[in-house]
């Protein structure tokens, strides 16, 4: 399907909207909403509203507050319902640990984390790819990680890997952000409204949605999980032209959307956004990366997540993201920018998180 024209992709695309709907609300008698967030699902929420469905019809929601300032602007545009998490970001880095390389990465991280862990079964497996008995003694790269995060992160378990040399970072890392600031409150937003969401999905991002969405196709019913991701098979080209063919507004985190001598569309600035503090992607990105725009748009935050967001329970130094991106080799600290003394950051509890708007 990935490789189907344009037009036919967005013709199918159509057809799984009017489907979901009519199973959901004509033949269930439930609701539906569609989840917002960047531009892929702001896309989806003009491209929905195009096929004459109402506010009424169905509403959109979206953890707003955890967005860019410029994605947070559109939304009160286009009347998106914000939904608020129950705990705030700096608590989720101090608590659980900081989201980095990937979501999937960080949950074998978090494990490798845990000297005492009841899954050797599985550490064994994250370690060396072997799966034991369990796994039918079979070998699997895709539930391996990669020797240069094993070097970095499998200290506790040196043993399963005794040709590489493993250390321990001196920082927690976890996939939980995302649950707790958006998944959860999301979802309870569901539940609440007896609703089932629309996703801006798309296979093509990779990772954990690509095996979900090949797995269970655009609409999937399932017992536990009932979503549509009209978009699945789109490629990032795909989406893009249909932004300009939406005229959706772009948030000016992406730019503008631009096109290549040889017929490439692109964003002149970030091709993906998320939350300020999420680390997941990082290592992929080119300089001036995620951190590096933070530091330009709003230097009291930065200073804030890269050197004092946590404390270090044994030296009682302060550190955030700096000391993470140093670990896995992100340069971070030589972009020209506003320098400030550390006494110049105000109280978080006395208003920096509201004032700031990143915090």
């Amino acid at each position: 399907m990935q490789r189907l024209p344009y037009e036919v992709k967005v013709k199918r695309a159509e057809q799984r909207v009017h489907e979901f709907y009519d199973e959901i609300v004509n033949t269930r008698d439930k609701r539906v909403h569609i989840s917002v967030g960047g531009l892929d699902s702001i896309t989806l929420l003009y491209f929905i509203r195009g096929l004459g469905y109402s506010e009424e019809d169905i509403p959109a929601i979206g953890a707003t507050v955890l967005e860019h300032k410029s994605i947070r602007k559109i939304h009160k545009q286009l009347g998106v319902i914000p939904i608020y998490p129950d705990i705030s970001k700096h608590r989720i880095i101090q608590e659980y640990g900081f989201p980095v390389i990937s979501k999937a990465k960080a949950r074998k991280i978090s494990l490798l984390q845990n000297s005492d862990s009841e899954k050797q079964t599985f550490i064994h497996a994250i370690m060396t790819g072997d799966m034991g008995e369990q796994g039918k003694w079979q070998h699997s790269e895709k539930i391996k990680l990669p020797d240069k995060w094993i070097a970095k992160f499998g200290g506790n378990y040196q043993s399963h890997r005794p040709d590489i040399c493993c250390k321990c970072a001196n920082f927690k890392v976890s996939s939980e952000c995302c649950k707790y600031m958006k998944e959860d409150p999301c979802d309870n937003w569901a539940r609440e409204h007896n609703s089932f969401p629309y996703l801006g999905l798309m296979a093509s991002e990779g990772g954990q949605r690509e095996f979900a969405l090949m797995k269970n196709g655009c609409n999937y019913y399932g017992k536990e999980v009932i979503r549509s991701a009209p978009f699945a098979p789109f490629m990032r080209q795909d989406i893009l032209q249909l932004a300009i063919d939406l005229k959706v507004l772009i948030p000016d985190a992406y730019g503008e959307i631009k096109r290549k001598f040889d017929g490439t569309l692109y964003t002149t600035k970030a091709q993906r956004t998320g939350c300020d503090i999420c680390g997941f992607g990082i290592h992929l990105e080119k300089r001036p990366h995620r951190f590096d725009r933070l530091r330009e748009e709003n230097p009291k935050a930065w200073k804030y997540w890269m050197h004092d967001v946590c404390m270090d329970s044994e030296t009682g130094e302060r550190y955030g993201w700096g000391r993470v991106l140093d670990y896995i080799g992100i340069g971070w600290n030589d972009v020209p920018g506003v320098q400030m003394e550390m006494s110049e950051l105000y109280d978080l509890d006395g208003g920096a998180y509201e004032d700031t708007g990143s915090l």
